[in-house]
Parts: C-alpha cells; structure tokens; sequence
C-alpha cells in the first residue's frame, strides 16, 4: 500500500466508527517505531512532521525516511504536514512529496481562514493530496506559539458547518474543548458540537490534544464522527523516557545501539497501544 493521502482512509474510519492515529514523529528512530507499530498492528497510519521539525531535518531528508521506511509498507501510511501556517511552506511540502498536509489558519479572522485554506486545497487536490484544517483556538501549546485558556475559545458551530461545506477537506480540526501538551483538571469536551458538525457535514474530524484524553472520552468522540486522534505529547516523553529509563537500569552501559533501540521499543508499544485504543487494528486488511 505505501504512501497514501489520508482522505480515503479516514472517510473509511468514519463509516466505520473508529479512528486512525496520527502520531508526531520526530527523528528517524521515531518515524520507524511509529510505522513498525502500524505494520505489527495491521492499522492504517498517519505519521506527521510538526514545522519546526521540517525545518530542523530538512524537507528531503523526511521524504527519504517515508520512502525509506513506508514506501512499501503493506498498510496505508499518510505522510502528514502537521499545523502549518504559511502558504508557501505547505506548498514546498507538497511538491517534495508529502501525501497529506494541515494549514492552520485558525489565529486568523474567518473570513481570511478560509481564503488560505481554499489556496492550499486548490493546490492539494491537483495532485491527490488530503486537507486538514481547523477553526477556534485550542488550548495549550504548539509549534511555538502558546494558546491560554483566556484566548482559546470553541469552534462556533454555524460558522464550522458553512466552513466546511465551502471546501473539501479530508478532515476538519474544531476547537471543542481539548487541549495540547498535558491536562490540568477535567477537558470540559464540546461533544454537542461534536455531533452537530460531523451530522451536518459528513466530514471526519479531527481530534487534537489527545494525549491524556480518557478512554471513555476519546470513545464517545471517535462515535459522534473523530476519524482522527493526534498524539504528540505522549510520544515526546516515550522518546526521552525510553533512553532516561534504560540508563537508570544499566547505568554502565553505554553502547548508543542498546540505548537506541530501548527507546525505539519503547515508542513503538505505546503506538501500538494508541492504535489498538483506537480501533485501528487489523483495518488494514479490510
């Protein structure tokens, strides 16, 4: 299967009431446990690549590890622009050989929104590229740029609904409660809005902020129509984790292999582990 856009697997999943997970790679010992895991779980996959992270490797150094490691994958891998904000630098990324792309012009006015993500869907779809955008502020931090709880609000929903008829989107990102990097407290979750955009449109949504979310929540979002769950965080602290734990363990060891591949392992079950959460498992094949 390889690399693929995201568009028809995840309007798969939504016909399906389950979700495929997007997980944010940022190394090649990460990419590979990210789609290692998928392979061992037969699940569909969309690996992303944060801005910043493009901008620290380089755009031709990602598109060698995706053909590399998931060009003849045998599930569906999407090669995923995570929360861009420039135009041009989604554009770069399509014409280096990304499968799916986000921009996120969500900080700007409606009205503005929609016209760059109109841009970015005009040149996405002349080469069968996916879309994902997103409307409202969520909380938390990322990329650079920190959303407080003061500045974030919820997607207005008339506004999402009217967005989302407007353009084709492989998938839409509304602002309904969750937050990026860790909770403090209980998310109060907007599954109202949840279940009247994805009805009204028929669209798969996107739930971002999904490290930390309970089980019980990400369920009832992946049933009123999330057919896509971002982990980052979670994988951020499995990456530093795997390589702090293994030399607690073996304070006398070090061989960079070992260490390399405990975190690797140590990336690729918590994936697993997400993608099984999800219902991904063994979607492959079907």
């Amino acid at each position: 299967m390889g690399l693929l856009s995201m568009k028809p697997m995840l309007a798969t999943a939504r016909a399906d009431n389950y979700a495929v997970g997007a997980f944010n790679a940022v190394d090649f010992n990460s990419t590979k446990a990210i789609i290692r895991a998928a392979e061992e779980c037969r699940a569909p996959l969309i690996v992303q690549f944060s801005v910043k992270t493009v901008d620290y490797w380089g755009r031709e150094t990602l598109v060698e590890w995706m053909k590399d490691l998931a060009g003849d994958a045998p599930v569906p891998v999407a090669f995923h622009l995570d929360h861009c904000k420039d135009v041009e630098f989604v554009g770069g990324c399509i014409e280096a050989g990304w499968t799916s792309v986000m921009i996120d012009a969500s900080s700007f006015p409606f009205e503005q929104n929609l016209a760059m993500t109109r841009q970015v869907v005009d040149m996405a779809s002349a080469n069968g590229i996916g879309v994902e955008a997103e409307l409202g502020q969520i909380v938390g931090i990322e990329e650079d740029m920190i959303v407080d709880d003061a500045d974030a609000h919820l997607v207005d929903t008339e506004q999402a609904i009217n967005f989302c008829v407007d353009l084709d989107l492989a998938v839409f990102a509304p602002a309904i409660g969750t937050v990026h990097g860790f909770y403090k407290g209980q998310p109060r979750i907007a599954f109202d809005r949840i279940d009247e955009i994805a009805r009204r449109t028929g669209i798969p949504l996107a739930l971002h902020g999904g490290t930390g979310l309970s089980d019980e929540v990400i369920q009832r979002c992946i049933q009123l129509g999330c057919a896509k769950v971002n982990i980052s965080t979670q994988l951020k602290h499995a990456f530093v984790d795997g390589v702090v734990d293994y030399h607690r363990d073996n304070p006398d060891d070090y061989e960079p292999l070992r260490v390399i591949d405990a975190q690797y392992e140590r990336m690729k079950r918590e994936v697993a582990e997400k993608i099984t959460q999800f219902g991904g498992a063994d979607r492959a094949t079907t």
